[in-house]
Order: structure tokens, then C-alpha cells, then sequence
């Protein structure tokens, strides 16, 4: 089921019939195997509804500030795990990773995978944006290459991290979560959708600003030094987007970023 899931949110930008017969498929094994329950069927439906209003009354513009409204709505009640019906499952509880490293529980979240399908009818050209950087895209790539580490060690220069290597045998497990959903789905919210149009709106700095700080305060409850980690870790990815135009781009990044921390530091914080 996470493997055909995976599957359709790979599919969407290109080929999007197939991500929603993927998605069809996935959706019917989830309730065979509950995943799913009775209740997300209310998600779905109400989903489908404002998508095809959208879709047949375009030529009303008030409409279609509701709707999309809606759809961000939808988006962000998923990000935030607040809709019933869905029984994600976990596939490592209070797990240590490495001696100095602080217990997590990471799993599968059907309902952030949700997000991408969601947003992308709210907008168009979620994954492909008009790009901000039309010279020097090699040494802008490099840069934001480099930003990963020393991102990362700076994180240990302020004591929130120490250098730890691991190896886990949950890594592919681990891999197929953080990039399809974890960063992919924070990606489409945060940079896709948030920072595109809060571009449109107010312009490229204000946007990438913006859209880095509410990444950082989602992670509040992790405290003050994981909100400013994430909002830096947001600005990278946010440069990301914004040069290139391209989800799939700061998707990269962050899961690169994530990969990074879990390999060669303590994850996902020093014990102390």
C-alpha cells in the first residue's frame, strides 16, 4: 500500500490519471488493511466536492477564492494529523538511535500524503513555478549543497546536536517515510503553495522570509532551538524553490538535510 502510495505522489506532476489510480488503489487497501476508517471517507468526500466545484465554476472568481481557501484548509487539518478516520502506523516506537541520541517514534502518515493531491487543485503549478534564477544555477546548487552540513554543525556548535554516526536496519523503511511523506508533503505546503503565493503577492524576499518562520513555528513544540533550526533548514529549502521553481527540488533538499542528520549526527536531538 506505502510502496503504491509512494507510487502515485511520484506520478502526480507527470502523469496525474495514474497518481489517482495509484492513489485509488492505495486508498482501498488502506480500509482493507485499516489504515483507513469509516470516517476519512467524510475527508475524501468533502475533498472531491470542492475540487469539482472548482473545476466547473471557474469563471467565478469569488468561488474560486473559497474553494482554494478550502483546499488550504484541508491541507493544513492534515498536516496537523486533525482529521479522524486515519490509524497511521508506526514503524519504530521510542526508538534510540545512538547512545547520545534522544528516544523518537517515526511511521507512515497517510494524511500528509494527502497534501500534494490536495494543494496541486488549489494550484496548478504547485510543482512547476516560474524559476527566480535564470544564470548561475551551478554555483547556487553548490551553495545550497553546502548549506546542509554546515547547517547541521552549527546545530552542534549551539549544543543541540553532537556528531554520532548510525547505520540503522530501519533506514530504507526510514527513507521511504521522511521523503514521500514527511518532506514532500511539508515541501508542497510551505514552499509549493505558501511561498509561491505569498510571492505573487508581496514579492521573492517577504515570500522565502515568511514562509521559513511558519515552518520554524510548526516545529515549536520541539522548542526554541529546533524552531530556529528549522526555519534556517527553511530558508535553504526556501531558496531552493525559489530559484529553481521546482517541488521536487527543495523535496530533495530536505529529505538530503534529514538523511544527513540521521547518518552522521544524534537523532533527532543530544540527550543530555
Amino acid at each position: 500500500m506505502w510502496i503504491l502510495l509512494a507510487g502515485a505522489l511520484t506520478a502526480l506532476q507527470p502523469a496525474r490519471r495514474l497518481a489517482l489510480l495509484l492513489l485509488a488503489l492505495a486508498t482501498l487497501l488502506g480500509f482493507y488493511q485499516d489504515v483507513l476508517a469509516w470516517p476519512a471517507l467524510l475527508l475524501f468526500g468533502g475533498s472531491a466536492a470542492v475540487v469539482a466545484l472548482r473545476i466547473y465554476d471557474r469563471a467565478h472568481h469569488q468561488r474560486q477564492i473559497v474553494t482554494e481557501a478550502l483546499l488550504l484548509l484541508i491541507a493544513i487539518g492534515l498536516l496537523l494529523h486533525l482529521f479522524p478516520g486515519f490509524n497511521n502506523p508506526l514503524q519504530r516506537d521510542h526508538v534510540q538511535i545512538g547512545p547520545r541520541s534522544v528516544p523518537f517514534s517515526f511511521g507512515f502518515n497517510f494524511d500528509k500524503a494527502l497534501i500534494p493531491f490536495v494543494l496541486l487543485a488549489a494550484l496548478p503549478t504547485l510543482f512547476r513555478a516560474p524559476a527566480a534564477l535564470t544564470r548561475y544555477r551551478l554555483p547556487a546548487a553548490l551553495a545550497l549543497i553546502a548549506a546542509v552540513p554546515l547547517l547541521l554543525y552549527s546545530a552542534v556548535l549551539l549544543g543541540g546536536l553532537a556528531v554520532e554516526r548510525h547505520f540503522p536496519a530501519w533506514l530504507g523503511t526510514f527513507m521511504l517515510a521522511n521523503l514521500f511523506f514527511v518532506s514532500l508533503a511539508e515541501e508542497a505546503l510551505f514552499r509549493g503553495y505558501l511561498q509561491q503565493r505569498l510571492r505573487q503577492a508581496l514579492g521573492g524576499l517577504p515570500a522565502l522570509l515568511i514562509s521559513s518562520l511558519l515552518f520554524g513555528l510548526v516545529h515549536a513544540p520541539g522548542g526554541v532551538l529546533l524552531v530556529i533550526f528549522a526555519t534556517l533548514a527553511g530558508l535553504i529549502y526556501g531558496l531552493a524553490w525559489h530559484w529553481s521553481g521546482r517541488l521536487w527540488l527543495a523535496t530533495a533538499l530536505h529529505f538530503a538535510l534529514n538523511l544527513t542528520h540521521l547518518l552522521f549526527f544524534t537523532y533527532p536531538a543530544l540527550h543530555h
